[in-house]
């Protein structure tokens, strides 16, 4: 289990931190192609030959040997902390794209034209914490609990989500109540 609590007085310094981690990775991967690319053009200018096949596409995501459910911490975590800071859009739709696949995201568009509100957290605010919790894996998906916390105090309210994800490309790819 992984559980993530936003402290009011480091705050701040925890989404910036995270929007920063999440920016650099968001660079990092988009930045690997081109190198991996890199050798294969060197040696194709020197043989003047074009290669036999299409070099293989690099994997979607870059921690597929993370559990599934840690993935799902890591993409909630920077999600939330873009959400919450002002002109964290771009970084949110960011991570969308990196963290989830094609045909969720278009879900995802058309649920939140027809509810009006975030379809990641499913809500038109934004959680105080996050619990995330492995579950059950079969016919290469797994799936986590996502515990979000709205209020604090002695009888806090949370909301729970089931996040599928496809254990080949460690993407996520359903979102449910």
């Amino acid at each position: 289990m992984l559980q993530l609590r936003i402290a009011q007085g480091s705050r701040s310094r925890r989404t910036l931190g995270r929007t920063l981690l999440a920016a650099a990775l968001l660079t990092a991967v988009t930045a690997v192609p081109a190198v991996a690319a890199a050798p294969q053009a060197q040696q194709a200018s020197t043989t003047r030959q074009a290669p036999a096949t299409a070099p293989a596409a690099p994997a979607a995501h870059g921690n597929i040997g993370t559990p599934a459910y840690q993935q799902v911490a890591h993409f909630y975590g920077a999600y939330i902390d873009a959400v919450s800071t002002e002109g964290g859009g771009e970084l949110a739709t960011a991570l969308r794209k990196f963290y989830l696949t094609p045909q969720l995201c278009s879900r995802l568009d058309a649920w939140e034209r027809r509810n009006h509100a975030d379809g990641v957290l499913r809500a038109q605010n934004v959680p105080l914490a996050l619990r995330v919790t492995p579950g059950d894996s079969a016919t290469g998906h797994t799936w986590s609990t996502v515990r979000l916390t709205w209020s604090r105090g002695e009888h806090p309210m949370y909301s729970y989500l089931t996040v599928r994800s496809d254990l080949a490309t460690g993407r996520i790819s359903d979102i449910g109540d």
